[in-house]
């Protein structure tokens, strides 16, 4: 029998197709703060993991962990170098996280391309009429507009068919993608970032964090687009800094952004992201639907079951 550990719970299916495996004892972990968890993981054989810091102070007690899988495809909240150390194998749900955050990237930019958070505010403060005395030059229609996708992994290959189904244009940023992958998408691959960047009208972010990508998107970069450009981050806080972004927006060099991720979760009520009515803002949500918190859940699950029966299939687990 193995002890696996739930941290922080997850749908009710993915739940209960641990419970219902016959050689797992299950806990569910809903206490975060690190002293709980070093009392708590040392006892577990596996985990399955959405928020909560893993580091190596609490791994190092961990003599019994053999894996980790994250309700997810990020991990940048697990020290992967004691894993690595000690043996434990990481799992991600590789199959179930594209879809609804290729949706909320749309979402996002529908929203600040049509105005509906502007929209909306006029309508509750009782200002119907005045949306046609407005100089609208911060809507646009999305047909003929030039997105980057930056990261072309399943979300990637999610969204673009949505941009395209919208008559836009895709160019796509990634040193491990070849060209013809993204060109049988119906996108063009770009050779730099920078290129990218001066060509595109919306700049979505779709990549790990990392240390190469540890301030991938600073000042610098944002410098080098449209003024009348937008850039929506679902991807991980941390990619963006977030004080050249908020400059960015107050000093004109980009006109606005979507933001669902933040360097620190949740974030401060001084991050200045925060008061930017430039900013459309989401609480680390894009995969919360009822779909994708729910097949999440059962991959996560699934995968577990699958470590320990000796069948989990490469694309799962994560290289360190």
């Amino acid at each position: 029998m193995y002890k696996i550990g739930i941290i922080d719970t997850m749908n009710k299916r993915g739940i209960e197709t641990l419970k219902g495996y016959k050689d797992f004892d299950c806990e569910i972990v809903t206490d975060l703060s690190k002293k709980n968890l070093l009392l708590k993981l040392p006892e577990f054989d596996g985990i399955t993991l959405r928020r909560g810091i893993i580091d190596k102070e609490i791994l190092d007690k961990c003599d019994k962990l053999r894996v980790i899988a994250r309700h997810g495809v990020g991990y940048d909240n697990v020290d992967t170098t004691c894993l690595k150390e000690k043996n434990i194998t990481l799992l991600v749900t590789h199959n179930s996280t594209s879809t609804s955050p290729a949706e909320h990237i749309m979402f996002m930019i529908i929203n600040i391309y049509k105005g509906i958070s502007m929209f909306d505010k006029m309508v509750r403060d009782g200002d119907f009429a005045k949306a046609i005395y407005l100089e609208i030059d911060k809507n646009f229609e999305l047909f003929n507009k030039t997105v980057l996708i930056v990261g072309f992994g399943r979300i990637g290959k999610k969204l673009i068919k949505k941009c395209l189904g919208f008559g836009m244009k895709v160019i796509v940023f990634d040193p491990y993608v070849d060209e013809k992958v993204i060109k049988s998408f119906g996108g063009l691959k770009v050779k730099t970032l920078k290129e990218g960047l001066i060509k595109t009208d919306i700049l979505s972010l779709s990549l790990p964090l990392n240390n190469e990508t540890k301030n991938f998107i600073t000042l610098r970069e944002l410098k080098l687009m449209k003024k009348n450009s937008i850039i929506i981050n679902t991807a991980r806080g941390g990619i963006v800094n977030e004080n050249d972004l908020n400059k960015a927006l107050n000093d004109g060099i980009i006109a606005f952004a979507g933001v669902d991720v933040f360097e620190k979760e949740p974030p401060n009520k001084s991050n200045p992201l925060i008061s930017n009515k430039k900013v459309v803002l989401s609480p680390h949500a894009a995969t919360f639907t009822k779909e994708g918190l729910e097949s999440m859940a059962v991959e996560t699950a699934q995968n577990m079951i699958d470590f320990f029966e000796n069948k989990i299939e490469d694309t799962k687990v994560v290289k360190l």
